[in-house]
């Protein structure tokens, strides 16, 4: 079965996801399309109506709800602070308390963007800010997993997705920013590795997924453009070709979830360009961008900026 059309199948009504970090980028994109799939979808995050997070950006968890039901599925916002222990036990509580169930659980909680230092080495960079970085990168996973994941091994076939930024193979062999980015989402492609150790045998699966040059809200504002006017970018990088949606990656969740031996992927690290190509789904222009392989062959070794056979 082809997914271009993703939006009109509804093969996950009657699932129950929660998208930890759900305010914008990946996890938004990721709540949607669980939501164009027929998912009731949980979706957590800092910045609400009443009350921004440092980012102090206009995204709400409320309107990504709204996106989610518009979408066709069940939008729920619930406000939480996932490194406070028992604001993330409170959310899983009413999860359960409201469904009795969790089949999937997607990692996205971020929080980052305004603490990295390019090219700043451990000694240079701003402590308090690397540490905050790591607690918000990697604590709030461990902490949103402790609370989540027995709701989820409730009922078999139980998903959890790690967001991260880079596949293990690509985080491997390349400094990723700065100390402590690099730490921050390599630690994440671990978890994922133990936590599919952990949940295989219990008849769950976990995965590590990295989507490519993401269009986010906070990057498309860093190049002065908008979704629809996006290649105006192509002029300041003309790399930026290879980008793609939070579109793409939510597809990409909404396959894995949908997919009945989704348990053969169980601890691998995986992108959205390598799921496009296996569960047959597009980003929103109807392409299949691949960026990760196209960042080794095309733009790390410095060649001249050109998709072809990438998207």
């Amino acid at each position: 079965m082809t997914l271009e059309g993703a939006a009109d199948v509804k093969d996950l009504r009657g699932r129950v996801a929660l998208v930890a970090g759900a305010t914008r980028g990946a996890g938004r994109g990721i709540a949607v399309q669980l939501g164009a799939r027929g998912a009731t979808v949980y979706v957590s995050g800092r910045s609400t109506r009443g009350r921004r997070s440092e980012y102090d950006r206009p995204e709400t968890i409320e309107e990504t709800a709204e996106l989610v039901t518009a979408a066709g599925g069940r939008g729920i916002a619930v406000a939480a602070d996932h490194l406070v222990p028992a604001e993330v036990e409170a959310l899983v509580r009413r999860i359960d308390t409201e469904q009795g169930r969790l089949d999937v659980l997607v990692n996205d909680i971020w929080g980052g963007e305004l603490l990295f230092e390019w090219d700043s080495t451990v000694w240079e960079h701003d402590l308090d800010k690397g540490l905050r970085l790591l607690r918000l990168a990697v604590e709030t996973h461990a902490i949103t997993s402790h609370f989540a994941v027995p709701l989820l091994l409730r009922e078999p076939g139980g998903l959890v997705v790690e967001m991260t930024d880079g596949t293990a193979d690509y985080n491997a062999a390349h400094y990723r920013v700065s100390f402590f980015y690099d730490i921050a989402k390599s630690s994440v492609l671990r978890m994922a590795f133990a936590l599919g150790h952990e949940l295989g045998p219990r008849g769950a699966t976990a995965v590590a997924l990295t989507p490519g040059w993401l269009r986010s809200e906070m990057m498309l504002d860093a190049y002065g453009v908008t979704e629809e006017t996006w290649r105006d970018a192509l002029a300041a990088n003309p790399h930026f070709a290879i980008s793609e949606t939070p579109a793409y990656v939510g597809r990409a969740v909404a396959a894995l979830a949908a997919d009945p031996e989704v348990s053969r992927w169980n601890g691998q690290s995986l992108s959205s360009g390598r799921l496009a190509q296996v569960y047959g789904f597009t980003d929103l222009d109807g392409s299949r961008p691949d960026a990760w392989r196209y960042l080794v062959e095309v733009q790390d070794p410095a060649h001249e900026a050109n998709t072809t056979g990438y998207r």
